[in-house]
């Protein structure tokens, strides 16, 4: 098989972005299946001759780019904001990172307006207390159009008077809709007009690029964006995104049959942080929930904002294995955890003293769980100089074996720090 999968097993900001660099040195093509620039991946890597640390944050672009050796595709499953491809690619090129001649989207990707970034707002608004959190990237309203079959592909820009007349249409719904807000929708589509031009070398038929490639031998690898409990349907609904974060959004992102993907990786922090509203058993609004804000640096990449941050919970990590099927494991952050004298995990949820078989759907449900937790003890040392598995402190191996052992399956790399060394890999 020649398709690796790389996807976030919690509620998203486990890291993804750094294995994936590390698994790119030795794969041919990287590619995005789902979500926007909503999502966000932040890698510290060498750079030029000097081996600088550089921090790259990719928010649409497949992080994989990091090595000049891969390229970046962007699938049909993702939704692309045109303007914000071309700052990310200025920025990282401005960086030193040449992306020439290595990075595609499909031309069946939709297209997020900024009238979508707009709409995200004003639906918010709308939602009054009960806010999802979104990151008013215009991921929503433009997954909306693409389901109520109203949206426009990247395929559209290229006949300018029919994406014209189609635009026109969109945006005349959306006033229709939420009242004539502030918008120059002729401005518009003169610039996209120009825009068309700069992105037509990138647009390729992505499925007969994806199958070509495989067929020729090369190597593939999905990066995932946002994770298993964001997902739209198995996720906390409604505080989730609105595409496929599963291993399902894979093979309908990318256009890939199962029996085409290979190994499937986990990552999963080893606590838990979310974003945005909703119920989070685990939450800790105390010094410990501080420790893991402060020690693990949970602010977010595309949006600044601090995540909420809780225990490890192992009923959310079985419901994603059931889902997600990961072979293997990436175990991140584990260095967070060095200080604490002990340390929690999440094993059951009980409601009225019986204990859930699953994960509940109904969030008012999920909202009254007594959690049971586990203690074991800390390791009250530093790991982030270490180098093998073997150095680790012993607590620290029972903590991963005690992962292992809940959720009978292997963790195959551990994350002991920001850097593109600090990942150790069980051999």
């Amino acid at each position: 098989m020649s398709v690796t999968v790389v996807l976030g097993s919690q509620w998203g900001d486990e890291g993804k972005g750094k294995l994936v660099d590390i698994l790119s040195a030795d794969v041919d093509v990287c590619a995005r299946c789902a979500g926007g620039n909503n999502a966000g991946h932040t890698i510290v890597v060498p750079v030029g001759p000097e081996s600088v640390p550089t921090t790259f944050a990719f928010h649409l672009l497949p992080s994989g780019l990091v090595n000049p050796k891969c390229t970046g595709l962007i699938g049909s499953g993702v939704v692309v904001h045109v303007p914000s491809f071309f700052a990310e690619l200025d920025a990282l090129q401005a960086q030193g990172l040449d992306c020439t001649g290595r990075l595609f989207i499909s031309d069946r990707a939709h297209l997020v307006f900024d009238f979508h970034q707009i709409v995200d707002g004003l639906k918010e608004v709308e939602l009054g207390g009960s806010s999802i959190g979104t990151t008013k990237k215009g991921i929503g309203p433009a997954y909306s159009g693409k389901a109520s079959r109203s949206g426009l592909r990247v395929h559209h820009l290229f006949d300018h008077e029919t994406f014209a007349a189609k635009f026109r249409k969109v945006v005349e719904g959306r006033f229709k809709r939420y009242g004539h807000f502030e918008y120059d929708t002729e401005g518009e589509i003169v610039r996209y007009k120009a825009l068309a031009e700069r992105l037509r070398p990138y647009v390729i038929d992505s499925v007969v690029y994806v199958h070509q490639a495989l067929a020729q031998g090369k190597k593939l690898l999905a990066e995932g964006a946002n994770a298993l409990m964001l997902d739209l349907d198995f996720g906390t609904y409604p505080y989730v995104t609105s595409s496929s974060t599963t291993i399902g959004g894979v093979c309908t992102g990318l256009g890939i049959p199962p029996k085409l993907i290979g190994k499937t990786i986990g990552v999963m922090k080893a606590y838990t942080t979310r974003v945005g509203g909703g119920p989070f058993p685990t939450e800790q609004l105390n010094d410990i929930g501080v420790h893991l804000q402060e020690v693990g640096r949970e602010y977010g990449t595309t949006t600044g904002r601090r995540r909420r941050c809780g225990w490890l919970d192992l009923v959310v990590m079985k419901h994603s294995c059931l889902i997600n099927g990961y072979d293997v494991l990436n175990l991140t952050k584990l260095d967070v955890l060095d200080d604490l004298e002990e340390i929690k995990v999440a094993v059951k949820y009980l409601v009225d003293g019986t204990e859930l078989p699953g994960f509940p759907a109904d969030l008012e449900v999920l909202a009254k769980v007594d959690v049971v937790y586990v203690t074991l003890p800390g390791w009250k040392a530093s790991i982030a100089s270490t180098s093998s598995l073997a150095e680790l402190p012993e607590n620290c191996k029972k903590y991963i074996g005690f992962i292992e052992e809940q959720l009978d399956v292997p963790v195959e790399w551990i994350g002991v720090g920001p850097g593109r060394q600090s990942m150790l890999k069980k051999l």
